[in-house]
């Protein structure tokens, strides 16, 4: 008789990752759980004092005790530190936007956590990503968006690997939110009411800012008006700001109607850039760029072609022109002018549902 395949499911305490080990027993996997102890505060100060690590702990062992599966505590907070913490407070050094929840799943879920699991004997390894997985005659897989709308996560997976994709399960990719809610209540799961959480993947409700001021110093500076470069007030970094935001800014506008809106940083002054949030501020709006890094999750596009991408995670897909370049680069023409695309954010190109890859704007 053949065994069951042995999945190990990244268990983060919320509802999702539980009903996707629900899902998984109920379908014969010999199902096991882990919770990735990824970023805790480990050096006495207070930066994550809020952060529920604790909590979710508790939430996940007591799913995996219902489900009468096992669970464990695997630490990776070297690894996290390396290869998410420090490309985050990096990024923001350097001046740019970085996502660090892209990363945690290219460089941990997928990535160490799933070598952890083959190296203990694990088939895959299964989390509660709203995305689906299709297996192709030739083995390759392709990754589609969840079928809920409201809730698709495929953006955040724009950077995995195929070697990684064929080791990974995403048993409610096929469901809608309400109806994963419905099973965890049906089945009594402790945390069926529990909410979502909110937050980078490992700061939680912290503030970015209270977390960088631990990591970089702050370098007081000029904020000026884009158009005239006449001094409006003084910030305390530019790696506390990125290109579209409003709040925080510092310096009131002057009319009911009217807000300051942050339009450029420019390093060898040091002088943060903004104008009033129009259609024709300079530096706000745009249809063409440039991405770099670009990283497929199949078969590469090698020519020119009308495909679709989604430029941040909450923005739809929307109609473009790609043209890949040398050097994995490539130029991307949206159809529609896009507001404040940061360096070092992500762009997911789509075809239909299908996610194709991502590239780092530059």
């Amino acid at each position: 008789m053949t065994q069951p395949k042995r999945i190990l499911v990244a268990l983060s305490g919320g509802v999702d990752s539980a009903v996707a080990a629900l899902l998984l027993k109920e379908q014969g996997y010999a199902v096991s759980a882990a919770y990735m102890r990824t970023w805790m505060n480990e050096e006495g100060s207070d930066i994550l004092a809020d952060c529920p690590w604790e909590e979710d702990i508790r939430q996940a062992k007591a799913v995996a005790a219902h489900l009468g599966i096992d669970f464990e505590v695997v630490n990776l907070i070297q690894d996290y530190r390396d290869r998410v913490v420090e490309y985050l407070v990096e990024g923001y050094r350097r001046g740019i936007t970085p996502n660090p929840d892209i990363m945690c799943n290219r460089e941990m879920k997928f990535g160490v956590f799933r070598n952890y699991a083959r190296d203990n004997g694990f088939d895959a390894v299964a989390t509660g990503h709203y995305c689906r997985r299709a297996v192709n005659d030739d083995g390759s897989c392709d990754l589609l968006s969840g079928l809920d709308p409201n809730k698709d996560q495929s953006y955040f997976l724009a950077l995995v690997r195929q070697e990684q994709l064929r080791d990974a399960l995403f048993p409610i990719g096929e469901l809608l939110k309400p109806e994963v809610r419905e099973l965890a209540r049906k089945h009594q799961l402790p945390n069926a009411a529990r909410k979502d959480s909110q937050g980078i993947c490992f700061l939680g409700k912290v503030n970015i800012n209270e977390f960088l001021r631990h990591f970089i110093p702050d370098r007081p500076g000029e904020i000026v008006r884009a158009s005239d470069k006449k001094v409006l007030g003084e910030h305390q970094g530019l790696h506390h700001f990125t290109l579209g935001q409003r709040q925080g800014i510092g310096v009131p506008s002057n009319t009911d109607n009217e807000h300051f809106v942050v339009v450029g940083k420019d390093f060898d002054t040091n002088q943060l850039l903004i104008a009033f949030d129009h259609r024709d501020s300079p530096g706000l709006w745009g249809q063409d760029f440039a991405l770099e890094r670009l990283s497929w999750i199949n078969q590469p596009v090698s020519e020119a072609r009308e495909l679709q991408a989604r430029a941040r995670y909450r923005d739809p897909p929307t109609p473009v022109e790609f043209r890949p370049a040398e050097n994995g680069c490539a130029s991307i023409h949206f159809k529609e002018s896009q507001r404040a695309l940061a360096t070092g954010q992500v762009c997911a190109i789509y075809q239909g549902d299908m996610l194709l890859g991502g590239g780092f704007y530059s």
